[in-house]
């Protein structure tokens, strides 16, 4: 049935801030009855309530803890324990170590600790994280940005989806794409920098991993300010002959 294909909808997609018609980085992946929000940037909780509301989400899964990747984590919580949303338990979360402690730090607003965990069940991610919602299976590997970050691979029905969050090129995403369906690769970077660590993906960089792990499809994502979408898919596509889309944010995408 088409409903059980895996599905991926981009909520938003723009760095290092929303714009007026693309929030920043946020995904919803669905298989089914199943469906997890990842990555959590300004603007995307309104728009994953075009599709489901955050009491229907299985999972909440975040790559690093920027804000353009997990601030709406903050609105979330106040959603789920002060409005109209009633939780039947907490909604599993999966992030960098140290997550619930730096919602803590931004929430608290007294002596007393606010109440993260009766929002979100906590789960911290290492490298080689697995775990199975719903009908998704998500394993999760490090990747280099500087700070803890995580890359992921969705698989359901034998389809796969490779997110790269944000790394610059480095193994462990190449080996946990490996001939996946679809690789969501950022290109931030409009080049790579000339000195210093390099913690992004160019287009030719995107266009690099798709190729070297033999994805099928690759779809650039949080295309850094100094690009068009067009530039960042064309540039890809120099280095990867297989399909190149850009993730328009409220584009729908079925995999495999």
């Amino acid at each position: 049935m088409a409903s059980d294909l895996l599905r991926l909808t981009v909520l938003g997609c723009a760095t290092p801030y929303a714009s007026v018609d693309n929030p920043c980085s946020g995904y919803l992946v669905s298989s089914g009855a199943t469906r997890v929000w990842m990555d959590a940037g300004s603007g995307t909780l309104a728009q994953l309530q075009r599709h489901v509301r955050l009491d229907e989400v299985d999972a909440i899964w975040i790559s690093h803890l920027h804000a353009d990747h997990s601030a709406d984590l903050l609105t979330a919580y106040y959603a789920a324990l002060y409005a109209d949303i009633r939780l039947a338990a907490p909604i599993p979360l999966y992030g960098p170590p140290g997550i619930a402690d730096r919602l803590a730090h931004f929430l608290t607003n007294g002596s007393t600790r606010s109440p993260v965990e009766s929002a979100f069940a906590v789960h911290e991610l290492a490298d080689g994280h697995r775990v199975r919602v719903g009908a998704l299976t998500m394993t999760s590997r490090a990747v280099a940005h500087g700070i803890p970050a995580f890359a992921v691979r969705v698989e359901a029905e034998g389809r796969s989806l490779v997110y790269s969050g944000d790394t610059a090129p480095c193994a462990n995403l190449t080996q946990l794409a490996e001939e996946c369906d679809v690789l969501l690769c950022e290109a931030e970077s409009a080049q790579a920098p000339t000195e210093g660590e390099q913690v992004h993906h160019t287009p030719e960089d995107a266009g690099g991993t798709a190729d070297v792990s033999r994805a099928g499809r690759l779809i650039v994502t949080h295309v850094g300010r100094f690009l068009t979408p067009d530039q960042a898919v064309a540039r890809a596509a120099a280095r990867f002959n297989g399909p190149v889309d850009y993730a328009a944010p409220g584009t729908t995408f079925s995999i495999g």
